[in-house]
C-alpha cells in the first residue's frame, strides 16, 4: 500500500508543549489547512512507553486522532550526547522533571559531562514526526542534526535544550539563532520536509 496522501482540511498537533506547537505551526503555515492543537481538546497525555522517538511519536498521534476523529501530527524529539551513551535521548523531557525545568536539565548534562575524561562533546537532536488518521493509517519520519555541546547556555530563543546546542558549521546555539533560520536547518525541519514530500504534495501555497 502506498503512502497516505493528506487530503483533509484540519489537523491537530498532538502536543501540550507550547514551544513545539509554535514551531510546528510555523512549519505548517505554507499549507492550506486549519491547524489545531491538543490543548483545544480535553485530552489527557498518553503514556509514552515506546523505546524510540518514532514509537513515542506514533503513540501520541494515534491517541489524539483516535479520540478526536481528526488527523493528528505529533512530534517526539530530544537531544543525545555521545559521551553519555546517547542520553537523555527519548527521556529528554523527563530529565527536566514534572516542572519542565530545562535549566536544571542542562546543568545535569553539564555535570555529567564533567565526569567524563576527554569528552568529545558530540551531540545530536532527533525529531520523529508521526501523522496518523482516525482509521489507523500513519506515516512516521525522522530527522537528525549533529552539533556540539556549548556551555554556558546562550540565547533566549527556542526552547528546551536549544541554548546548549551548537549545530556543526554554525557559530551560534539554537537558542541564539533567529527562529526562521533555525526552522530552516533544524532536525524538525529535516523531518518535516520528508513528511511534506510523502504526504502533502500539491498543498504548498
Amino acid at each position: 500500500m502506498g503512502v497516505a496522501i493528506f487530503k483533509d482540511k484540519n489537523i491537530i498537533i498532538a502536543s501540550h508543549n507550547k514551544g513545539k506547537v509554535s514551531e510546528i505551526k510555523d512549519l505548517l503555515k505554507p499549507l492550506k489547512i486549519k491547524i489545531l492543537s491538543a490543548s483545544n481538546f480535553s485530552l489527557q497525555e498518553p503514556v509514552e512507553n515506546g523505546v524510540s522517538f518514532e514509537e513515542n511519536a506514533l503513540i501520541k498521534s494515534s491517541y489524539v486522532s483516535k479520540n478526536t476523529g481528526i488527523p493528528s501530527l505529533s512530534d517526539d524529539s530530544g537531544i543525545c550526547f555521545s559521551d553519555l551513551n546517547n542520553e537523555p535521548g527519548i527521556y529528554s523531557a523527563r530529565w527536566a522533571g514534572e516542572s519542565k525545568n530545562f535549566s536544571l536539565a542542562m546543568l545535569k548534562i553539564h555535570k555529567s559531562l564533567k565526569r567524563i575524561s576527554n569528552p568529545s562533546y558530540n551531540c545530536f537532536f532527533v525529531c520523529a514526526l508521526s501523522l496518523c488518521w482516525p482509521d489507523g493509517q500513519n506515516v512516521t519520519v525522522s530527522g537528525r542534526i549533529d552539533g556540539k555541546f556549548s556551555w554556558p547556555p546562550k540565547g533566549n530563543n527556542g526552547f528546551g535544550y536549544d541554548p546548549i546546542f551548537k549545530p556543526l558549521g554554525q557559530d551560534k546555539t539554537f537558542g541564539e539563532m533567529d527562529p526562521k533560520f533555525k526552522h530552516s536547518i533544524s532536525h524538525r525541519a529535516i523531518a518535516f520536509n520528508k513528511l511534506i514530500d510523502l504526504c502533502f504534495p500539491g498543498l504548498k501555497c
